[in-house]
């Protein structure tokens, strides 16, 4: 039986509650929810699967060693006294990493400098040979956090960052962030029981998470590499094992997942992204105008997009967010529309009263997730007038 740790999922600002619900329902024990973080208890298996399964995690990291400290000697003589033979050969590579928040500590590549340093002099010492440094492809990569006069030392499961997915081979300007996308679908309440629509695709990220979401499908199958693969205890069979049950979770999907954009060239990269992805088959992305489209059929329709901010795009910011709420009003009934934004001046222009608003974060810029219903019949008037 693997013995049992405790872990931490990284996540983005507002994703915290959506994480802990993901986490668990893939069962992992004691799970607690921070800020941008949730730690969680689970044995090596588990530590697999949450990397390869889980949608709004960033990272996993396996914390080691927690101390106090109040000076870089401390932190050099702590992390020296590990014994760092558990984890690496001498003969190895380790990069380093930082976060601080200490008034003590304030420069995160120099903390990551005198923590390599203790490592390799530690093997130096007791074995004559050093392990190197490797910051693309190392065999360890090592996570320090400090949080005032309290440091943690963690393993990085992940390697790069879980939004990372593989499947995305062209990008367009700004394109969301993988698991940015796949929580604000999570966000919105789609469960894959209704068409889903992304009337400004971009480069398909929407698009691609909405199906894996659909249907179940892991979303991070199609990386190339997770950090726990070169580590000492790697385990490939346990690896296949976990895979293949996810695998055998995945289910039908009966609806319609569909795009648009006005720029061929960001069609053509969707289409590709879909392609690799391997989701060809649930999704249709077409070059088109949103703002001269209307909805086909009768059934709910389910949408949620990225429009361009005025921080990305040089557009007229007025006349394109009242366009986005004629458009809805006139062309879109019996459809939840959701969108993202970071101009909360521009929100003003939709025309449309939000029936939620929801705080988050894209990247470092204040946004906002909001939610408008567009009746059909008589209901209809009930969100058109602010």
């Amino acid at each position: 039986m693997e013995e049992n740790f405790r872990m931490v999922a990284k996540t983005l600002f507002g994703f915290e509650e959506l994480l802990s619900k993901e986490l668990t329902q893939l069962g992992a024990r004691e799970v607690k929810s921070g800020v941008r973080n949730v730690s969680f208890v689970g044995d090596k298996g588990f530590m697999y699967k949450a990397n390869l399964a889980l949608r709004t995690a960033t990272k996993i990291l396996k914390p080691i060693h927690t101390f106090r400290i109040r000076s870089e000697k401390d932190l050099y003589d702590q992390v020296y006294r590990m014994d760092w033979s558990n984890y690496l050969k001498s003969s190895g590579s380790i990069a380093v990493d930082s976060t601080l928040n200490s008034t003590v500590f304030t420069h995160s590549l120099y903390i990551s400098q005198k923590t390599k340093d203790a490592i390799v002099d530690k093997f130096r010492d007791e074995t004559g040979e050093r392990p190197s440094v490797d910051l693309k492809f190392p065999d360890l990569k090592v996570n320090v956090h400090i949080d005032r006069e309290t440091c943690n030392i963690s393993l990085d499961t992940s390697g790069d960052s879980l939004h990372k997915r593989g499947y995305k081979m062209a990008t367009n300007i700004a394109p969301i962030n993988e698991v940015l996308a796949a929580g604000l679908i999570m966000l919105s309440g789609w469960d894959g029981q209704s068409d889903f629509m992304d009337p400004m695709c971009g480069s398909g990220t929407m698009l691609a998470e909405a199906a894996m979401i659909a249907c179940n499908i892991p979303p991070n199958l199609m990386r190339k590499e997770f950090a726990f693969e070169r580590w000492q205890d790697w385990d490939v069979e346990l690896f296949e094992k976990i895979e293949e049950s996810l695998l055998n979770k995945t289910r039908d999907f009966h609806y319609k997942i569909f795009g648009f954009d006005k720029s061929p060239s960001a069609v053509t990269k969707a289409k590709d992204n879909v392609k690799n992805a391997h989701l060809d088959e649930f999704i249709s992305i077409k070059h088109e105008d949103f703002f001269k489209t209307q909805k086909g059929g009768d059934r709910k329709l389910h949408m949620v997009f990225n429009p361009p901010y005025g921080e990305r795009l040089d557009i007229e910011m007025e006349e394109f967010y009242k366009n986005i709420g004629d458009t809805l009003k006139q062309n879109y009934p019996n459809t939840d529309a959701w969108f993202i934004t970071s101009n909360i001046e521009a929100i003003k222009h939709v025309g449309l009263r939000p029936s939620r608003k929801i705080h988050l974060k894209n990247a470092k810029l204040e946004s906002r997730l909001l939610k408008y219903e567009i009746y059909a019949g008589s209901k209809k008037g009930k969100y058109m007038n602010k």
